[in-house]
């Protein structure tokens, strides 16, 4: 079947000198918004932000968590301040440990990372009264002060919050050369645009500064002007909806291709009238689309346990590019752990969910322990296409086909657009959506007529679209003089020129798994100077045809014009998903390792939980890399040259470490679950784990040279949580189908010579009949059974960082 489209004429240039971002006389703006795409240095760019909460996380691993992100393909980290943590008490407040903005927002500049901070004041982030501290809501509670609102008293206190921050932050602006790129006012205030501007005009007197200025804009807010950016985001499922609602209406459209930048079921939980959006409608063409919460997992609450799954979150990322997303912002990126019990949402304090009072691992891509999730390489993908190709796909418009779905509900039709200047562009199918599995495709074709009669029609033979399936294809690609009419696989990165390699550039295509690669050539056709065995080149009359090629690590094509020659390297999809481009041993060079790997200072690290890692690099080093603690050995792969890296001492992870379990006391019978909120139930309370069914961990065995050891506690019933020896609560969970993950460094600092470490698991059975929603087929129990708890066992990972680098 031929799936057409049809490209109007190029519309009028974008808008620009239209917002008021604060400009001040003399000092030029580095970032700059047009109507449609954002430019740094007059460049056109497509921001990637990675939400990561330094309050919810020890300072200790702040270097690590950020280099990670960064090496993930983020170029900005944002984060919210919270005037809760900050300002326990009235009169004060603290910047030490943990709190310490400035030391973050220093290290985000040193490793190469711009910084947004989210000021607030009200924040939510599922944060006790969002954010905002208990004794402002006293006052609020007494009448002394109406909390986000222009009242004179609460605004007085407002300033005295943005004016430390400001402390906190001075020289650390852009125009001083700092990494804050961008300022969040406020959050989801759907109806007081008045309010939003004279927090804007606060913060700006109180000597904040950044080149931009924005504010959520989901469930249709009311935003003042040109003031403020607004922002927008979308998630593959929510918390905040009913036990008894189906999959959100909301939810599934972020499966599809269309230009509604809005997402209303957005903390719909907490507005007046959910099914009221507000009328701050934003007019076409006046704003890029910029996202800042596209969701990187999601957490639990205790009447709706959500399951995120990897291809969920990095289909949904994709898709949202192919709808003209130009700032890909994620919520969250990294996990993390609440600095103190008690500081979450709660029905206690009046709010309609429940959530766990420590854990705030999101399911994220890189989990509350530095866990590198599958979504983490999948997106890393993603966001190296957008470093490497994000000037030329920024300017493109999104257009959609002549045949597009019938609504969201609609899972038959083929979901796909194009992203195109006129000239060439960047075809988007999605065949994937969470709980329903879409079906294959046939005989699929696209025929995209571009303005000026051009026509481009790809593949050159139909192809199956399978079930799951969501990629990028290029049209019109250009390297090193050579046009890359089509290809059926997706840019990863460029690499080059490649000095080992001729001085060519190297382009690396990922394979789309189970549908052959086709590389199509514009004319004047080049030569080609070397195909990978198996591969043949057709003349088809318009394009010169390279097909046949078998993906993997030594699938090589040279291609050259009178302009210039290009290697093309097509990888299969699997490993496509570990390849990185790093800056290693002083030279740009490819990285395929199935770990997360970083690297600074001439240093690529390795984060492994396994016995023997290994990694490949293009181009290899002149001299044999060297670790410490281990010996390196080199082979050859395809073009490139992979090590295997041997530990001195044997490590094998499965015997390192002993994990031992001994149950000290079986559960009670759960009481009836409480429904304090109209069709929402309340998490048990403290005092019910005086009845869990409770079990003692021994780790024993701890390397000295862990960097991590993360507890996988496979278990299944309603609620946990652990203590330590001291009967502190570390770590609580929500059973969703998953093992719970936690990392020993809960109990404190991990420290050579730990050798052991104890913990208390506390488990609650779901009582029968529980108004709790649970992920398709996860629900613990059975019909017949009166209520369900049950621990099924306890293992380790014990996560090394070694430093490889070279001799």
């Amino acid at each position: 079947m031929e799936y057409t489209l049809r490209m109007p004429d190029r519309p009028e240039p974008p808008l620009r000198g239209h917002l008021d971002m604060g400009d001040r006389p003399g000092v030029p703006r580095p970032v700059e918004v047009t109507g449609r795409w954002l430019t740094r240095g007059g460049v056109p760019f497509i921001p990637v932000t990675a939400e990561y909460h330094y309050s919810r996380h020890p300072r200790a691993r702040w270097e690590q968590a950020l280099r990670k992100i960064r090496d993930g393909g983020a170029t900005a980290v944002a984060s919210y301040l919270f005037w809760l943590h900050h300002a326990p008490d009235q009169g004060g407040f603290r910047f030490d440990g943990r709190f310490d903005v400035r030391h973050f927002a220093e290290l985000c500049g040193r490793l190469g990372l711009d910084f947004v901070p989210r000021i607030g004041p009200w924040v939510h982030a599922e944060a006790r009264n969002g954010g905002l501290p208990d004794w402002l809501m006293a006052r609020d509670a007494a009448g002394e002060i109406r909390a986000r609102t222009d009242d004179p008293g609460y605004l007085e206190l407002v300033r005295g919050w943005y004016g430390a921050i400001a402390g906190q932050l001075r020289g650390l602006e852009r125009a001083s050369g700092g990494p804050v790129f961008a300022v969040q006012i406020e959050n989801e205030l759907f109806a007081d645009a008045g309010h939003l501007a004279t927090l804007k005009k606060l913060a700006a007197g109180a000597g904040l500064d950044a080149p931009l200025w924005t504010a959520t804009a989901w469930g249709g807010a009311q935003l003042p002007g040109d003031e403020l950016l607004p922002l927008y985001g979308g998630y593959t499922d929510g918390f905040w909806f009913d036990a008894d609602e189906p999959w959100d209406a909301g939810c599934r459209a972020n499966f599809h291709y269309r230009h509604e930048r809005d997402d209303p079921g957005i903390g719909a939980d907490l507005r007046t009238d959910p099914h009221a959006p507000g009328d701050g409608a934003v007019p076409a063409g006046r704003f890029p689309f910029a996202t800042c919460e596209l969701g990187g997992g999601m957490t639990q609450a205790y009447h709706r346990r959500v399951r995120t799954e990897p291809d969920d979150i990095a289909a949904q990322a994709l898709t949202k590019l192919g709808c003209g997303s130009n700032w890909q912002g994620y919520y969250v990126f990294h996990g993390g752990t609440n600095p103190a019990p008690g500081l979450q949402e709660s029905h206690a304090t009046g709010y309609p969910n429940d959530v766990p009072e420590l854990s705030y691992d999101f399911q994220a891509p890189l989990g509350a322990y530095g866990q590198a999730r599958p979504h983490y390489f999948a997106l890393r993908q993603q966001h190296q296409l957008l470093a490497g190709f994000g000037e030329q796909l920024a300017p493109c418009d999104s257009v959609l086909p002549e045949r597009t779905p019938a609504g969201a509900e609609d899972t038959t039709t083929l979901r796909w657009a194009l992203r195109s200047d006129g000239e060439s562009g960047w075809l988007f199918v999605t065949n994937h959506q969470p709980y329903d599995r879409l079906p294959d495709h046939h005989d699929v074709r696209f025929d995209l007529a571009l303005p000026a009669g051009r026509r481009v029609r790809l593949p050159h033979r139909p192809v199956t679209v399978p079930s799951g399936a969501y990629f990028c294809w290029p049209v019109g690609l250009r390297t090193a003089g050579v046009r890359l009419a089509w290809a059926t696989a997706q840019p990863v990165c460029v690499l080059g020129p490649v000095a080992e390699r001729g001085g060519r550039p190297l382009l690396v295509l990922a394979a789309t798994a189970g549908i052959p690669a086709e590389l199509a050539f514009d004319r004047p056709a080049p030569a080609v100077l070397a195909l990978p065995e198996g591969a043949t080149v057709t003349d088809t009359g318009d394009t010169l045809l390279v097909e046949g090629a078998r993906p993997g690590t030594d699938c090589l094509i040279t291609v050259a014009t009178d302009t210039g020659a290009t290697d093309i390297l097509l990888l299969d999809a699997a490993t496509a998903r570990t390849a990185v481009r790093l800056d290693v041993f002083g030279t740009e060079r490819l990285v395929l390792c199935p770990d997360a790997v970083t690297a600074d200072d001439g240093v690529l690290r390795l984060h492994t939980a396994r016995d023997r890692p290994g990694f490949a690099l293009l181009p290899a080093p002149d001299r044999l890399p060297g670790t410490p603690g281990a010996t390196l050995t080199p082979a050859a792969d395809g073009v490139f040259t992979r090590y295997t890296l041997t530990p001195d001492r044997g490590i094998r992870n499965d015997d390192t470490v002993r994990v031992t379990t001994d149950r000290l006391r079986a559960a009670d019978p759960p009481p009836a679950t409480v429904v304090s909120v109209p069709g929402r139930a309340s998490a048990p309370p403290a005092e019910a784990y005086e009845r869990a069914e409770i079990h003692r961990v021994r780790v024993t065995g701890i390397p000295a040279d862990a960097d991590e050891v993360v507890l996988r506690v496979h278990w299944s019933g309603d609620t946990a949580r652990a203590h330590d020896a001291e009967g502190t609560l570390v770590a609580d969970d929500f059973y969703h189908g998953r093992p719970w993950e936690f990392g020993l460094s809960a109990l404190g600092p991990l420290t050579p010579g730990d050798g052991e470490r104890t913990v208390e698991l506390r488990l609650l059975p779901l009582a029968a009949g529980s108004p709790v929603r649970f992920p398709p087929g996860a629900r613990p129990g059975s019909a017949g059974s009166p209520h369900h708890v049950a621990l099924h066992g306890v293992d380790a990972d014990i996560v090394r960082v070694w430093t490889v680098e070279a001799r």
